[in-house]
């Protein structure tokens, strides 16, 4: 078993933030099924996703998608090999999101 780094949110840049998105984009893109649901959900086509995959706010939905369910942030995080809370953390460097 491996060690899973926690990373504090302060850690967290926009780059750093978008670097694991990205890794959500992977993994999403990884299974068919669950980039059918993502586009479904969303509304966004293959090719506007290709299109604006660099962009932040794109990055932004994309961690939230993953965050608003449980079992998928879960099989994401193992996917990715992080600790399950730091899409949560690299989304809160993210545009969009709202302090309340």
């Amino acid at each position: 078993m491996h060690r899973v780094k926690k990373v504090k949110h302060a850690e967290f840049t926009q780059k750093s933030a978008e670097v694991l998105a990205l890794q959500g984009v992977t993994f999403l893109a990884s299974d068919d099924a669950r980039i059918s649901r993502f586009m479904a959900t969303t509304g966004m086509s293959a090719e506007s996703l290709t299109r604006n995959v660099a962009n932040a706010s794109v990055l932004a939905g994309v961690l939230d998608y993953i965050l608003t369910d449980e079992a998928l942030l879960l099989e994401f995080a193992e996917f990715a090999g992080i600790a399950p809370d730091m899409p949560a953390l690299a989304r809160l460097a993210l545009p969009g999101f709202v302090h309340h």
